[in-house]
């Protein structure tokens, strides 16, 4: 399952979200553990303790950070005081809030949900990339089909997030396997690819075929999608892509092979050397395929 535990909060972050809460020792010491701070309060002055406590959930790769300050601000962000003598004084810190969020990489959204907003992710560029424009009526966005996949795929994780995060009563989806992968890869892919084929055959390669997991004929390109499930697992991925591109190559509509492997653990050691192994033209027998590897 994919999960932010690893987010660390700033400590600027941490400062300015501990000192637009208001209430007693005892009122934000139950807020605090009921939203899954770790450990026990800090022994401290009121201006550092809420601020060093949210900051050492940031640091524990035990505990969901963004979980934690979502469930921290929720009411804060959610409900605006009824006293008008506080009211701009709650704007003030609320603006204070969204902006440390905001420097932080961060966005806060109704329900105690804090979710990365990130830039857009800059496509890489590539000498073997094709130059098929896109099939979109839309003005701004990707030019072509190579751009739109660099956006997509590096942004695998945190399409995940807002649906492994859930509003709460709301059933969260999560990310453990292959078809997961692919099922949330798909659904991105169609609003800008008119033409998504999944789980065509390649033709017979060394007496066997297999499905790929995407054909776009539009562009001629192919994306495989991998999981790794464990260290064993992830000692084998460059072998099955060797096999993976011998069959794509094949394919009389596959011209670019996009090898996406959703690596959330971390397991595949040497990743410079398995993207260097597998990337660029691959002629086998009378097929030639452009390959390209991306480690999520």
């Amino acid at each position: 399952m994919f999960s932010m535990t690893e987010f660390r909060l700033s400590r600027g972050l941490c400062a300015i979200v501990g000192d637009s809460l208001s209430g007693s020792h005892a009122t934000l010491d139950a807020l605090f553990i009921s939203s899954g701070a770790p450990g026990d309060p800090p022994d401290l002055a009121h201006h550092s303790k809420w601020k060093e406590w949210l900051f050492r959930a940031g640091q524990d790769p035990d505990v969901d950070s963004l979980r934690v300050l979502g469930n921290i601000l929720e009411e804060f962000m959610d409900v605006e005081p009824v006293d008008e003598d506080s009211l701009e004084q709650w704007k003030q810190n609320r603006e204070r809030v969204e902006k440390a969020l905001s420097d932080n990489g961060l966005e806060y959204y109704q329900g105690g949900r804090v979710i990365p907003n990130g830039g857009a992710i800059q496509p890489q560029t590539s000498e073997n990339k094709s130059s098929t424009p896109m099939s979109t009526d839309c003005s701004i966005g990707p030019n072509s089909v190579e751009d739109l996949l660099a956006i997509l795929v590096r942004g695998l994780p945190r399409a995940m997030y807002p649906l492994s995060h859930r509003r709460k009563g709301a059933e969260s989806l999560t990310f453990s396997n292959e078809y997961d992968v692919q099922d949330l890869l798909h659904a991105m892919l169609r609003p800008w690819v008119a033409d998504v084929r999944a789980e065509e055959f390649t033709p017979s390669y060394a007496g066997a075929s297999t499905r790929m997991d995407f054909l776009l004929p539009g562009h001629s390109t192919v994306i495989e999608t991998k999981f790794v499930r464990n260290g064993a697992h992830a000692k084998r991925i460059g072998d099955e892509l060797i096999i993976d591109i011998a069959h794509y190559a094949a394919h009389p509509d596959c011209k670019y092979l996009w090898c996406v492997v959703y690596d959330p653990d971390c397991l595949i050691k040497n990743v410079g050397g398995l993207m260097s192994d597998l990337e660029g033209d691959h002629s086998i027998g009378s097929g030639r395929v452009s390959v390209r590897v991306v480690i999520v």
